[in-house]
C-alpha cells in the first residue's frame, strides 16, 4: 500500500493513505494480468479489453492466480463499457445513487490507463475551467498569456497523455459548462483562443462520466451532448443474493483497511439489512404477499455497505465482536429516516406489519423499536 512520509521533530513518519487508488489497492491483481495477457491492446493500454473485463468482474487465471471481482452485474454491461472505451466514443455510467458508478469508473480508468486521478469533481458549482484550463495569474500578469501561464484541466492532461479521464456527477455539472466538452468529445481538441492554439487528444483518449437517475431535471444533459456519450446503465443487484454477496465483500475489504475484526456469522445481520432495504425499495415483501410504503431515501447497497461497517464497528468496540441486531439497528433507522415526519411513519408501520410477524426477526424488531422510540 503506498504511503507517504510527515515530520515529526525532525524524524519522518511513514503513514498509509487511508484509501489507496484502485491502481495501488489492486497492483498485484493488475500485475498478474499484464503478465500474461497476449490479447491486442488499444494504443495505450496497460491491458487488453478481454483483461480489463477480467480485472472488473474476477476469475482465475491459467497460473491459478485470483481475480476477485470488483462489480458483481451482468457481464455483458461490463463488455460494453469497457468495448466503448476502446473507441473514440465516451461513456456514460447511468443509475440510481449507490449502483457503483464511481467505482466501476475508477477501476476502469485503472485496468486501461494505469492511473485512475485525473478526475473532475462535479458540482453545482464546478466551472469551466475545471474542464478547460485556468490560468497562473502570476505569471499572466508577469508575462501575459503563454502556454507557462495556463493551467491544465484533467480533461487537458488526459488529452496530451492519452489517458483516461473521469468527470463524476455530470448533471451536477451547469448545463454552460457541460457543454464545454461537446468539441472535445466531437472533434477531440481543445482551443485555447487566448493563445490562437489548441490541443489535440492523443491516441489512447477518452472520457468516463457518471450521472444518476435523482438527478433529472437538475441540469439536463443537451441532446448534442448526450449523443456524444454511449449509455450504460448499471443496475441494482437482481437478487438478493447477489446483493448480499456484494455487501459482504465490501464490508470484508472496508473492515481490513480499518483493521476492524472479521464478524463471526454476520452474514444473518447482513441479509437482514439487505432484505430490509429492498423491500422498502421496491415497496413489496420478498414473498410477494404485502405492500409497504417506500421512504424518501434511495436505500442503495452502498448504504447497506455503509450501515453493517457501522455495525461491524460498534460490535468490535463496544460489543463482543460479534454483528448482533444491536448493531445495526441504529444504522437502518438512520438510512430509512431521512424525513422525520413522514419516513417515520413509513418505518413504523413497516416495522409493526412485516418485521415484527417474521420468524427469527424478533431481536431485530425489538432493536429496531428500542432506537426507533
Amino acid at each position: 500500500m503506498p504511503a507517504f512520509a510527515v515530520r515529526t521533530s525532525g524524524a519522518e513518519v511513514p503513514r498509509q493513505v487511508l484509501r489507496p487508488h484502485a491502481e495501488h489497492a489492486f497492483a498485484a491483481e493488475l500485475a498478474a494480468l499484464a503478465a500474461l495477457d497476449d490479447r491486442p491492446r488499444p494504443a495505450r493500454w496497460k491491458l487488453s479489453p478481454w483483461a480489463v473485463a477480467t480485472y472488473l468482474l474476477g476469475g482465475t487465471l491459467p497460473d491459478g492466480a485470483v481475480i476477485t471481482p470488483k462489480y458483481v452485474g451482468p457481464r455483458r454491461i461490463v463488455e460494453v463499457a469497457v468495448s466503448t472505451l476502446a473507441t473514440d466514443r465516451a461513456l456514460l455510467l447511468l443509475g440510481v445513487p449507490g449502483t457503483a458508478k464511481t467505482w466501476v469508473s475508477e477501476h476502469l480508468a485503472a485496468a486501461v490507463g494505469g492511473d485512475s486521478t485525473l478526475l473532475v469533481q462535479g458540482t453545482a458549482g464546478t466551472p469551466e475551467e475545471a474542464i478547460r484550463y485556468g490560468w497562473n495569474y502570476a505569471q499572466l500578469l508577469a508575462h501575459g498569456p503563454s502556454r507557462d501561464a495556463l493551467v491544465p484541466s484533467p480533461v487537458m492532461r488526459a488529452m496530451t497523455e492519452g489517458m483516461t479521464v473521469r468527470v463524476e456527477e455530470l448533471t451536477r455539472i451547469p448545463a454552460d459548462v457541460q457543454d464545454t466538452l461537446i468539441t472535445i468529445l466531437s472533434e477531440k481538441t481543445l482551443p485555447i483562443p487566448e493563445l490562437g492554439q489548441e490541443v489535440q487528444a492523443v491516441r489512447g483518449f477518452n472520457l468516463i462520466a457518471t450521472a444518476n437517475d435523482r438527478d433529472r431535471g437538475i441540469n439536463d444533459l443537451s441532446s448534442a451532448l448526450r449523443r456524444r456519450f454511449n449509455t450504460v446503465v448499471l443496475p441494482l443487484p437482481a437478487s438478493a443474493e447477489a446483493e448480499v454477496d456484494i455487501v459482504t465483500r465490501r464490508v470484508d475489504q472496508i473492515g481490513r483497511s480499518l483493521d476492524l475484526p472479521s464478524a463471526p456469522d454476520g452474514t444473518d445481520e447482513i441479509r437482514r439489512v439487505v432484505t430490509v432495504f429492498r423491500e422498502l425499495r421496491d415497496g413489496l415483501t420478498s414473498d410477494g404477499r404485502t405492500k409497504v410504503k417506500s421512504p424518501s431515501g434511495t436505500l442503495s447497497t452502498a448504504e447497506a455497505i455503509s450501515v453493517v461497517t457501522g455495525g461491524l464497528a460498534l460490535s468490535a468496540h463496544f460489543g463482543d465482536g460479534v454483528l448482533r441486531p444491536g448493531d445495526i439497528a441504529a444504522g437502518v433507522l438512520g438510512a430509512v429516516v431521512r424525513d422525520p415526519a413522514t419516513d417515520r411513519v413509513v418505518w413504523q408501520e413497516y416495522l409493526e406489519t412485516v418485521v415484527r410477524e417474521r420468524d427469527g426477526w424478533q431481536d431485530f424488531y425489538r432493536a429496531c423499536r428500542e432506537v426507533t422510540a
